[in-house]
């Protein structure tokens, strides 16, 4: 029996986590992860603050890099980013808690392109993420098509 896309998906979400050791320790949760789409979230430790006292931009594009990874990597071809442009719109908290969710806009044979919006608890865009990735020979489960 082959698995539905979105059930491969969550498996490949599954096996990526449990070897992601940056997203777990920067408490980062997988919420949801669906073919060419993913959801993460992520709150914001008091480490996480710049010199101004609000959440350096590095973590926010840390977030939305790893949900662009999970979702680009959703049909179990292994893929890594080939570029990545993200522009953030306001201020985030140190205590505030952010969603990113990744989306397929196109995906060929070898490259696809993903857009990430990151939220704030109070649902406004705190940044926007779109990312270009590039597939790489291989897959991450070795027997991902077979069911029961």
């Amino acid at each position: 029996m082959t698995l539905h896309p979105d059930e491969l998906a969550l498996k490949v979400a599954q096996a990526m986590y449990a070897d992601d050791q940056t997203s777990q320790q920067l408490g980062i949760e997988l919420l949801d992860c669906r073919e060419g789409y993913a959801r993460m979230q992520m709150k914001v430790r008091p480490e996480f603050a710049n010199g101004h006292r609000i959440c350096h931009g590095g973590f926010q594009f840390l977030l939305a890099d790893s949900t662009f990874a999970f979702a680009c990597n959703s049909y179990n071809q292994r893929a890594v980013a080939a570029g990545c442009n993200i522009d953030f719109l306001r201020a985030v908290q140190v205590g505030e808690t952010l969603q990113a969710e990744a989306q397929m806009i196109q995906q060929g044979k070898r490259t696809g392109v993903y857009d990430v919006r990151v939220t704030n608890h109070a649902g406004e865009i705190v940044a926007l993420m779109r990312g270009k990735s590039a597939r790489i020979d291989g897959t991450v489960l070795t027997v991902a098509a077979s069911g029961p």
